[in-house]
């Protein structure tokens, strides 16, 4: 009855509208089809050497995206003859098997959800790759930037129509049972589309790349060597440039004619001896720069399969994947890769894929709601929907709420690495601005155990870097600074604080070394820092201090007289804090002072707590024979770990302590209370 009541309204619709309706139906018709979310979901972890995979499509389809990432790996390493490569940044990979699930995550492309099967989201702690496990190979979509992630730690840096280029390249890769496929044009999109009723639509793509090169009009090879790309907000913009399109070309054109060493001798001479363009080429290609156009012009105008590919791609019911240019083995199969599964909790999964989405503007609010929702039911509290809501409250600069999150995760699980990550990076952001580091000691140790999971992990290695320079130890700092330098050599954040390790190590050829490679970097920031310093450099050597603080330390000594009285055991307190940072003013604000006492660390027994004097705190603790006072200017704003807050009641428990020394009393900058203590 339903169906025929459904007809004859059909059959009383005019032909725009049937067609409106019955796509209205068929979308009707596929969306009852798809699983209910979450309600029959089974969510598994796999994980191969250096990939780990999420996914509720089952343990096959996780195993094949995590087997050919690691494909790509290390075809990445052949073309460009690296046997050790580097995965400096951690990778989570999120594959669904629902196309209604992945377009609720996928981000905004001028408002709408992106047609992209796949996507890649960078950030400072990590790498989130999210596929669309309903479309075929969704993992091709992301060739392109997994090619620049890992170019940028296993690559000395090279100018952008290298990185565009070979990245371009890259994105043309095609695994097959047997061989990989290398070469075709990663731009070439079918001039026509399939619509819901299986009718074949025009679509209105941009020119490929080969469309772009078939014009007789090209750039100089010098303009394009010397050529700026303009990156905005991270994001590269239209790969459809003549740009692209020649960088692709060269690359294409070096990588298979063996002209990888005379590229290598190419960038020594430009970037190092600052040789001019054509007299480079010169001399790394044996060949003037007008008989490299011929020559690259030549190479691409050989192609046929390019060519081919682009007549079929006018045609309607186009091949999806574009001929093959070249063909290699591959360096093992699918089948090859190990892995391992373990079941994941749905509140977990969750929370992983809430944790994703946090990186997503749009996404954000309805992820940190999703986040909050879960924390709410004892059932559904996990620790990555603590971990996930400190990193959101970080990113607002409410370190505060970021440490009762990251502090009620570490009850749950202690050892979790991104809990010990996230208590580090809210702590390294709390010094922002100048104010007081919150939790430096326990940022070290947390450090150490997220670098014992990710050994390769560049900015735990930079935050550990900063941590010992800002706790006092420029030896220990240049340590982890080198570390970081190697393990990420394009990251010129991480150079500019290894020429600053140097000089508060006080290896001062090193750090000027250093400075003058900064000081022609082409991000202004970067290399204004490094010529400040350089000029700051001879004042520093004379007098031990940098000249910004020998201005701040006599500006306090004149401001000091003029500081209203305060009672006889606070001048002591302060004088015997070595002039910390907490002691009043006349005016009633804090003096703008840094304190470059280092933070120290002992595991004691706390013995009790004076709170007589609010919000003032004394904290007598021991250790053996030695008795400690520790004072807390604000007990309400030390960070505490292992406890909900701090308190007053506290007596004879065991504790880890991070302070500053004094005479009488010392400075309490954190406090955990071990499982031992609670």
């Amino acid at each position: 009855m339903l169906a025929s009541a459904g007809e004859t309204h059909l059959a009383e619709m005019s032909v725009p509208q049937l067609t409106v309706t019955r796509i209205h139906l068929l979308l009707f018709a596929v969306m009852a089809c798809l699983p209910v979310h979450a309600a029959d979901q089974h969510w598994l972890r796999v994980s191969s050497d250096h990939f780990i995979v999420l996914t509720d499509a089952g343990e096959k389809p996780g195993h094949d995206v995590a087997a050919h990432f690691e494909q790509m790996r290390v075809l990445f390493g052949q073309m460009l003859s690296r046997s050790k490569l580097r995965m400096s940044e951690p990778m989570e990979i999120i594959a669904n098997r629902s196309d209604k699930d992945y377009a609720q995550l996928a981000p905004f492309v001028n408002g709408q959800p992106t047609k992209a099967p796949a996507f890649f989201l960078a950030g400072e702690d990590r790498i989130f790759v999210v596929l669309n496990l309903f479309e075929p190979d969704s993992w091709r979509a992301v060739e392109h930037p997994f090619a620049h992630y890992m170019l940028s730690y296993n690559y000395p840096p090279t100018p952008p129509w290298f990185d565009e280029g070979f990245a371009e390249y890259f994105a043309s890769l095609n695994l097959t049972a047997k061989t990989a496929e290398l070469g075709s044009d990663p731009e070439l999109n079918p001039a026509y589309e399939t619509d819901l009723l299986g009718n074949q639509i025009e679509s209105k793509n941009l020119k490929s790349l080969t469309e772009i090169l078939s014009n007789p009009v090209w750039l100089t090879w010098p303009d394009l060597l010397t050529m700026k790309n303009r990156i905005v907000n991270g994001q590269e913009g239209t790969h459809h440039t003549l740009f692209y399109a020649q960088s692709w070309i060269l690359v294409h054109y070096l990588l298979n004619k063996d002209k990888m060493s005379d590229l290598g001798k190419y960038f020594g001479l430009v970037e190092i001896q600052k040789v001019p363009v054509e007299q480079a080429i010169q001399q790394a290609f044996g060949m003037s720069a007008a008989q490299l156009d011929h020559e690259v012009k030549s190479y691409f105008h050989s192609l046929t399969p390019l060519s081919n590919a682009l007549d079929a791609a006018k045609q309607p019911s186009s091949p999806k994947v574009s001929e093959a240019v070249y063909r290699t083995p591959l360096p093992f199969t699918v089948d090859d890769v190990a892995t391992s599964s373990k079941s994941v909790p749905v509140a977990e999964a969750q929370a992983l894929v809430d944790e994703m989405e946090l990186r997503i503007p749009e996404k954000r609010q309805q992820a940190f709601d999703s986040l909050q929702r879960l924390i709410a039911d004892p059932k559904t509290e996990t620790v990555v929907a603590h971990r996930s809501l400190a990193w959101a409250h970080v990113q607002k600069g409410d370190t505060s709420s970021a440490f009762e999150e990251l502090n009620a995760a570490v009850q749950m699980n202690a050892s979790d690495p991104w809990t010990r990550f996230g208590l580090a990076l809210a702590s390294y952001h709390s010094g922002e601005k100048g104010a007081r580091v919150q939790g430096l000691a326990n940022m070290m140790e947390s450090l150490h155990i997220v670098i014992d999971e990710y050994p390769d992990f560049a900015e735990a290695y930079n935050m550990l870097g900063w941590a010992r320079l800002t706790g006092g130890g420029g030896n220990a700092a240049l340590e982890a600074m080198k570390q970081a330098v190697q393990l990420s050599p394009r990251n010129e954040e991480y150079q500019l604080r290894l020429a600053r390790a140097y000089l508060a190590a006080k290896k001062f050829d090193d750090a000027t070394a250093t400075l003058e490679h900064l000081q022609v970097s082409q991000n202004p920031r970067i290399a204004q820092a490094a010529s400040k310093d350089l000029q700051d450099l001879p004042f520093l050597k004379k007098y031990g201090v940098p000249p910004d603080e020998a201005a701040a330390a006599k500006q306090t000594s004149v401001t000091a007289p003029n500081q209203d009285s305060t009672n006889d055991s606070e001048k002591e307190d302060a004088s015997d804090a070595g002039a910390s940072s907490s002691s009043p003013t006349s005016a009633g604000t804090k003096a703008k002072t840094i304190d470059r006492r280092p933070v120290k660390f002992m595991k004691a027994t706390l013995l009790s707590v004076d709170c007589s004097k609010a919000p003032t705190a004394v904290l007598s603790v021991s250790q053996g024979s030695k008795l400690l006072k520790l004072r807390a200017a604000d007990y309400k704003s030390v960070a505490v770990i292992g406890a909900p807050n701090f308190s007053c009641a506290w007596k004879r428990i065991a504790v880890n302590v991070n302070y500053r020394a004094g005479v009488a009393f010392g400075d309490l900058v954190s406090i955990e209370i071990p499982e031992a203590g609670r």
